[in-house]
């Protein structure tokens, strides 16, 4: 017998799916503030589902991967340990100036200055020097550590953030730091840039040093207690992480660098819709999921996740290599409001999973977007999660009428196909973000919609930003944890290594092997068998006078001199995929800034298995408010759809966790035993 569990924590909900010998069973629970209770809730349901005694069911455990929210939700709401920062003597404001401007805002006074991550109070300047070629100029003494140290302690940290400049061409220094901490304060957490994120851009370096650091005490608090709890109900496996880049690691080795677990949850989707699109044939991808809290899009470029090199973290820019997701806040649980101005207003702001929607009647007064749906009728008041969870429309009205119907004169069922509409808006922004934005065409792609309130949204956002074909997964309702479950283990290691091709190219060789020397260490310690290892070269390039770089991979296991115009054909293309045909600017030199490295092991179950949980089909009428001109209409309800294969529009699919809504001039079919297919006629 083989048992994986994936588990996914969201805002609201927290999504567990278990795999045994083949056979896939679903379990939700809400979310917790303490993360672990809701985890072992959501453990509980599986447990219970499969029919085992709780011993039983851990001891059996073979792979356990979780995608959780600490880092994000820590990150989001700018809720850090006391972190203290040691830097160069002349730099303490580094963080304080960042990159000058703030946003967009084009009138001065409302620019707001970049979120705050260290006091300043919390920041010591150290009396050292090394210069851009790794010399040192200004040694530095232990009494000056000792005093440094004293200081930032004194003021109240609790872990420490070391970026020295041009570290990452001389980590001498930050070592030296290193070694006085392990001697005179064990125990105490610190992140090194050096060994973090060796590259240029000192901003970006140390914005992301300084929040590793800051959630490094957050992170060791929840995985002691979890490690604990699940140690004690029999969990022998190591719990593995997913990670930002798109794979994921052992707890060990995440707890190295905990701000690599940002957004681990939606990372986990977008794999599992890679994999879901290679099975189905679709190699352009756009991805939505939706839950309670938020929406998290990306883009699938044929077949390959897209990877940002500098992720923007909480407003932050950083030097972390990271998925390209674009979130908002609008999910089921977000809440509607009306502004000053008389406007009404979905999300950022979320009811969570207490007190929730006012539909949940567990003490919540302000509408939410569930609420909207359950007026409007989307929403089966005694279905809602199978029937575990109850559903007041009453309640849900009544905030509705409060709130935003009153304020603006409108009836509750014409503001709530207000709230659907703008919230469809809201989301199909975020979708072009990664499209448009980036140079892409949505109409070539195909949805995959997956979370629990996506299957009410996916369509209409979906007719506004132009797709025609949308894939809700069988398991859309926990789609992310399955996706947790199939991705590989990842190791990305970076190094700025500036090199040109007037240069020799043994010069980046030796970049390259030393970093290819990291990851097999790492292989070895993780113990990934030598048939799933691979490794691929990546170089960070641009044309000389550019701030900003593409990222291209590398033919070859060595490179050398008859590589280079390869190497050059490749970055052009690459170039001109990213901001179009002709741009490229090659008569300018080309600059290689950074070498990287990543190891993958291959995980050892590629293949979305099949749900088995399927309802006898029936088919009841039921009348609802259509979210596009707020007018009364009748529509078939289908439960157990799968095993009938193909209806029209306008209909509801109720599934046990999720919702689906086809609108009119809409067709929806089953492929490939259990999705559902929706094509949309754009015309």
């Amino acid at each position: 017998m083989t048992l994986y569990v994936g588990i996914d924590v969201g805002g609201t909900f927290t999504d567990a799916v278990a795999v045994i010998d083949g056979r896939a069973v679903r379990g939700k629970a809400f979310s917790t503030k303490d993360i672990t209770s809701g985890i072992l809730a959501a453990l509980s349901v599986l447990q219970q589902r499969l029919g085992m005694q709780e011993r039983a069911f851990y001891t059996s455990v073979d792979r356990l991967v979780l995608g959780n929210t600490i880092v994000t939700n820590a990150v989001d709401e700018q809720k850090y340990a006391p972190v203290g920062l040691l830097t160069t003597q002349g730099f303490r404001d580094t963080l304080r100036i960042a990159r000058s401007a703030r946003t967009d805002e084009r009138n001065p006074h409302a620019m707001a200055p970049a979120p705050e991550i260290v006091a300043r109070r919390r920041i010591v300047e150290v009396p050292e020097r090394v210069d851009a070629r790794g010399n040192v100029l200004v040694p530095l003494a232990e009494a000056s550590i000792a005093a440094a140290v004293d200081k930032v302690f004194a003021a109240g940290a609790e872990s420490l953030a070391v970026c020295l400049l041009w570290s990452f061409r001389n980590p001498t220094h930050e070592q030296a730091i290193a070694r006085y901490l392990d001697a005179h304060h064990p125990g105490v957490p610190y992140t090194l840039s050096s060994e973090l994120t060796p590259v240029y851009r000192e901003y970006e370096r140390m914005v992301t040093t300084a929040l590793d650091a800051a959630v490094k005490p957050l992170v060791a608090e929840h995985f002691d207690q979890l490690a604990k709890e699940l140690a004690a109900r029999g969990l022998q496996q190591r719990i593995q992480i997913m990670q930002v880049h798109g794979g994921f690691l052992s707890v060990e080795e995440t707890g190295k660098a905990p701000i690599a677990m940002f957004n681990s949850g939606p990372v986990g989707g977008v794999t599992g819709a890679r994999l879901l699109g290679q099975r189905l044939g679709r190699r352009s991808i756009l991805t939505a999921d939706m839950g309670g809290t938020s929406l998290d899009a990306a883009a699938i470029i044929d077949g390959q996740l897209r990877v940002l090199p500098r992720a923007q973290i909480g407003g932050l820019q950083t030097s972390l290599t990271a998925v390209d997701i674009e979130t908002i806040g609008a999910g089921g649980g977000s809440l509607v409001w009306v502004d000053g101005r008389g406007v009404m207003r979905v999300g950022p702001h979320s009811a969570g999973s207490t007190p929730g929607p006012a539909c949940y009647g567990r003490g919540g007064n302000r509408p939410a977007v569930t609420d909207a749906a359950l007026v409007l009728g989307l929403i089966n008041a005694g279905y809602y999660l199978g029937g575990s969870v109850p559903l007041y429309p009453e309640k849900a009205r009544e905030a509705l009428r409060a709130e935003v119907a009153g304020p603006l004169g409108l009836t509750e069922e014409e503001a709530a196909a207000g709230i659907y509409r703008l919230t469809a808006s809201q989301l199909a922004n975020a979708l072009r973000k990664v499209t448009v934005n980036r140079g892409h065409d949505p109409r070539e792609f195909t949805l995959v919609g997956f979370g629990g309130a996506c299957g009410l949204f996916a369509a209409a956002i979906a007719a506004e930003t132009g797709v025609s074909e949308i894939v809700l997964p069988r398991n859309a309702a926990v789609f992310s944890a399955f996706g947790l479950m199939h991705a590989d283990s990842v190791f990305s290691a970076v190094q700025t290594s500036p090199w040109t091709f007037d240069q020799p190219a043994e010069l980046l060789e030796e970049s390259f092997q030393a970093l290819e020397e990291r990851a097999r260490s790492w292989f070895e310690s993780e113990g990934i068998p030598h048939d799933r290892r691979e490794l691929y070269r990546e170089a960070d390039m641009k044309f000389a006078g550019q701030i900003f770089e593409v990222t291209t991979r590398l033919s070859g296991d060595r490179f050398g001199e008859h590589h280079k115009d390869d190497l050059r054909r490749r970055f052009i293309a690459d170039y001109e995929a990213e901001f179009g045909s002709g741009t490229a600017w090659t008569e300018a030199e080309i600059l290689l800034v950074n070498s990287r490295v990543r190891g993958i092991g291959r995980t050892d179950s590629q293949q979305i298995l099949d749900d088995t949980d399927v309802e006898e089909h029936r088919v009841d009428r039921r009348q609802i408010v259509d979210p596009a001109t707020a007018e009364l209409m009748t529509v078939e309800v289908h439960r157990g759809f799968r095993t009938v294969g193909k209806a029209k529009g306008p209909c509801l699919l109720e599934e046990p966790d999720t919702t689906v809504f086809v609108p009119a001039r809409a067709t929806v079919e089953v492929v490939d035993g259990g999705h559902f297919l929706i094509r949309l006629d754009n015309a």
